[in-house]
């Protein structure tokens, strides 16, 4: 088993007002050089929320969190980081309207079979 750390990715699309819905999850394993983010967006779930959300702008937020976890030319300034940096600045508290829950620690045989379950079991 190999440790991991992992967060719950939130829409808060009104932040004064606090109300949240999971999003997503990003799961980090140093170990395995495994960092990732998978997102799923239910729009009526938000919506109720907050009738007039931002479903296009909310959805490249999101795909913005699956660009940074991948690094790479797309990664935008967040290439140049490390994974772990990677991982630490996503998860950095924000009053933005996509934000990290708390970290979480866990251990897994797999992370990515880990990160499909946490969506399951958070997200869906």
């Amino acid at each position: 088993m190999t440790p991991y750390e992992y967060a719950p990715i939130r829409a808060v699309p009104r932040v004064e007002r606090g109300e949240l819905i999971n999003v997503g999850v990003i799961l980090y394993c140093q170990r395995r050089d495994f960092l990732e983010a998978r997102t799923h967006l239910d729009e009526r779930r938000l919506l109720a929320l907050d009738p007039n959300a931002d479903l296009d702008g909310i959805r490249a937020a999101l795909k913005s969190w699956e660009t940074t976890c991948a690094g790479g030319v797309d990664g935008g300034a967040a290439r140049e980081m490390k994974q772990g940096e990677r991982f630490r600045w996503l998860v950095a508290p924000r009053s933005t309207i996509l934000q990290a829950g708390a970290v979480h620690m866990g251990l897994a045989e797999d992370p990515a079979v880990e990160l499909d379950r946490l969506v399951t079991l958070l997200v869906r």
